[in-house]
């Protein structure tokens, strides 16, 4: 089970990519240099990014006056790390433009980069993530606040809060993507965005990079993970279910078509599904008679706990299940690796909508029939 706050507030600055590919550089060598100002004990390190972690590359000799320089073989498009001194971490993108750091300690919140054009949209992507989690963070205080004190009206405003927040820093994050243009570094600010939601734009991104950098291996293995993915896009036929349902009889997703059928993947066990039930109860009842249906794919592991669960909180609609968790063959074909988790199926059978719940559902629903 995952915990709706920590799936919002888990999003890290080191989804970085290094990238394989052919482009070429005019002498395969980049500069880099820097001073560092009123700097503590300690020495700077520069990592390059692989796999999205940082590999250690060399500690760097810093001059008394708090100069550096070192110049790196760079034939493809690359990321790199400066860690200064244990406290700041600067990320660089570096293809083939020298690179100039220079920080103050004194003013721990300014950095400037000169040179690299896609440094420059580096610095810009991880001024705007600190913005973010600062308001993440407030969250989280006042979630954990309101847990505290048990507080149920408290916790459901953070996280309709919350989802309101990550879908508005999507937005951000795609319109810095976009004034990028041929930035690379788009490679870093496309793993902040989630390919449920976000999976038109990653595809027309990834396409567009893959055109600007050939043979790029990081860029090769997003596509490869976004075709994996396309199956389950907005638009694509929603894949068949057919499991059975609390007495043993046979129910399919098809027998639903002509329908608006959401697709809710949850469990006896998982506290945020069976907060969320009272507010599918609510909608069901509103819009089954316009055509909205329900199909609860269970991922519970006993018949004892799912019936239970389904007679306590008044579920009225179509459940199935196998009885295997996460390796129910249902939750395998939608690639669902935490729940709640739903998909809005239209009447024509294809997948309108995902992972909605609370008031992104209920705005859906109006939507579509008021």
């Amino acid at each position: 089970m995952k915990n709706p706050m920590t799936g919002l507030f888990s999003l890290s600055l080191l989804l970085l990519f290094s990238c394989g590919g052919t482009q070429n550089v005019e002498d395969g060598k980049v500069h880099v240099s820097g001073k560092i100002s009123n700097a503590p004990e300690g020495v700077v390190v520069l990592s390059q990014f692989t796999d999205s972690r940082p590999k250690i590359i060399d500690t760097l000799d810093v001059a008394s006056n708090g100069e550096f320089a070192i110049d790196l073989e760079v034939n493809e498009p690359t990321f790199y790390q400066l860690y200064l001194y244990g406290e700041k971490a600067v990320r660089l993108a570096l293809l083939d433009e020298d690179v100039e750091v220079k920080y103050d300690f004194n003013d721990p919140e300014n950095v400037s980069i000169e040179g690299s054009k896609d440094s420059k949209e580096m610095l810009k992507l991880e001024q705007l993530m600190i913005a973010y989690q600062e308001e993440v963070n407030q969250l989280n205080e006042a979630y954990y606040e309101a847990m505290s004190n048990n507080n149920s009206e408290e916790i459901k405003a953070i996280q309709t809060k919350a989802l309101e927040l990550e879908a508005n820093q999507a937005e951000k994050v795609k319109d810095m993507i976009t004034s990028m243009g041929d930035s690379f570094a788009s490679l870093a600010a496309i793993g902040l965005l989630n390919p449920k939601t976000d999976f038109p734009f990653m595809d027309e991104l990834v396409a567009r990079l893959n055109s600007n950098y050939p043979n790029t291996k990081s860029i090769m293995q997003l596509k490869q993970q976004l075709d994996e993915l396309r199956v389950l896009s907005v638009g694509q036929p929603a894949p068949e279910i057919a499991l059975t349902n609390p007495n043993g009889e046979l129910i399919k997703l098809s027998d639903f078509k002509g329908k608006y059928v959401m697709i809710d993947f949850w469990a006896a066990w998982c506290k945020p599904c069976r907060q969320e039930n009272p507010n599918v109860v609510r909608l069901y009842n509103e819009y089954n008679s316009k055509g909205f249906e329900v199909l609860g794919v269970s991922l519970d592991r006993t018949r004892e706990d799912w019936v239970k669960a389904i007679q306590e909180d008044g579920l009225l609609w179509p459940q199935v299940s196998d009885l295997k968790y996460f390796n129910s063959e249902a939750a395998e074909l939608y690639q669902i690796n935490a729940i709640p988790a739903t998909y809005l199926i239209d009447p024509d059978g294809n997948i309108l909508a995902k992972d909605l719940r609370g008031p992104s559902l209920e705005k859906k629903l109006a939507e579509i029939f008021d």
